[in-house]
């Protein structure tokens, strides 16, 4: 058997490292959660929290800009590719907060020409004032929770909206932002393969040059777990994804990522930088970061609970759980985000952003090759369409490493 790194055009590694195995850190990100919801969904396990009265915005903002100050250390100087501001319901704030806050966060970091800042809305908190404020703070890029546009579905998905809120919101963000994404969800309760057909084809027609469809899974600790709605059967679900990889791909659409499908240049940057394992700070309640240095690399993520996360503020304490990644687990940790790309990776990317050689990921990458799950040229390394199709397993492979 030849060794999958002799068979590849890859660049030697780099000598001049840290003892993280890092030349230098990997690209930046800035991750801002907002905690609020109006309602929460009975499928989702995100950190979101029922609005309970009036959220004071002020308090909340104040504690965000504290904890950026806060990790500011481990991140000086180090330009900052995009911005994404989740939840929860972002779109909830009002218009000069997120203003006040993109201002915050300019005044702290610098952001590349050009940074995507993306935020999160839900269609029932679509207002027109609102959405051109939110452009004139910055915001380039809105992502929206549409789900589906039939209201019976939408009823059954406990959202707070209907299809005609859900075309009014696209309209409203493709008249104030440069790019918009919709997240759509197939294999409803309920759902015929007709009906998930209907909101794919009303999705593309909608204008958005982004489509995240998701299928509908039951997370633990969530109100469907505990009680399981009637769902389509495997067979009937993956009739569904092939039938919207199928639709996007004849529309023009690029299936760039397992869930992600984009109209050339519409690519999700801050995305994008997960998945090749750049890092990222996350600020807000329950945030999660991961971030490096020459001596490490690490996980973070701060107090999940509002309330908590509101009060360690007041005392300077942010970070509820921060955790070194060991290098045994770094191959699968890379894996885990790298080959959701359907493009793949080049294969210098992996030593790059581990700081291991290639050597810890070759008998799995060679094992995955046997079984026709990987494939590997050119200096690249991707998923087969078998691969992508039974992606647990393809990763499954790799989370016991091969070791450095």
């Amino acid at each position: 058997m030849i060794p999958i790194i002799s068979i590849v055009a890859v660049p030697p590694a780099p000598t001049a490292a840290g003892s993280s195995g890092l030349v230098a850190p990997p690209p930046l990100a800035l991750y801002v959660h907002w905690p609020w919801c109006v309602k929460k969904c009975p499928y989702c396990d995100f950190n979101s929290h029922e609005v309970r009265g009036e959220v004071d915005e002020a308090a909340y903002l104040a504690a965000l800009i504290a904890d950026l100050e806060a990790a500011l250390p481990q991140v000086w100087n180090r330009p900052v590719s995009s911005v994404f501001i989740g939840g929860g319901t972002p779109s909830l704030m009002r218009g000069e907060t997120a203003e006040a806050l993109l201002a915050a966060i300019r005044m702290r970091l610098p952001l590349q020409p050009g940074a995507e800042i993306t935020l999160e809305a839900n269609p029932g908190t679509a207002e027109a004032a609102k959405f051109a404020a939110f452009r004139a703070a910055g915001v380039t890029r809105l992502s929206i929770g549409v789900q589906s546009f039939d209201d019976a579905k939408l009823a059954a998905l406990g959202r707070i909206h209907d299809g005609g809120e859900a075309r009014r919101a696209i309209e409203l963000g493709l008249r104030n932002f440069e790019r918009v994404n919709l997240d759509l969800m197939y294999a409803l309760p309920g759902q015929t393969l007709a009906q998930a057909d209907a909101d794919i084809a009303t999705a593309i027609d909608s204008g958005a040059g982004h489509i995240s469809a998701y299928h509908l899974t039951l997370e633990p600790n969530t109100a469907f777990h505990h009680a399981p709605p009637p769902l389509p059967d495997d067979d009937l679900a993956a009739d569904m994804q092939e039938m919207v990889e199928a639709r996007l791909g004849a529309a023009g659409f690029e299936h760039y990522e397992t869930s992600a499908f984009a109209r050339p240049g519409a690519q999700c940057a801050h995305n994008l930088n997960y998945w090749r394992f750049g890092d990222y700070l996350g600020i807000g309640a329950g945030a999660h970061g991961k971030l490096s240095n020459h001596a490490t690399i690490w996980r973070e993520a701060r107090h999940r609970n509002p309330r908590a996360y509101l009060e360690g503020a007041a005392r300077g304490d942010f970070i509820a759980t921060r955790q070194d990644i060991d290098r045994a687990d770094l191959p699968g940790e890379f894996m885990m985000n790298a080959l959701r790309l359907n493009g793949g990776f080049p294969l210098a990317l992996f030593t790059e952003r581990t700081g291991l050689p290639l050597a810890a990921i070759e008998k799995s990458a060679l094992a995955a090759r046997r079984e026709g799950l990987l494939e590997a040229a050119d200096g690249w390394m991707r998923p087969t369409m078998q691969g992508r199709r039974f992606l647990n397993r393809l990763l499954a492979g790799f989370l016991a490493a091969d070791g450095a």
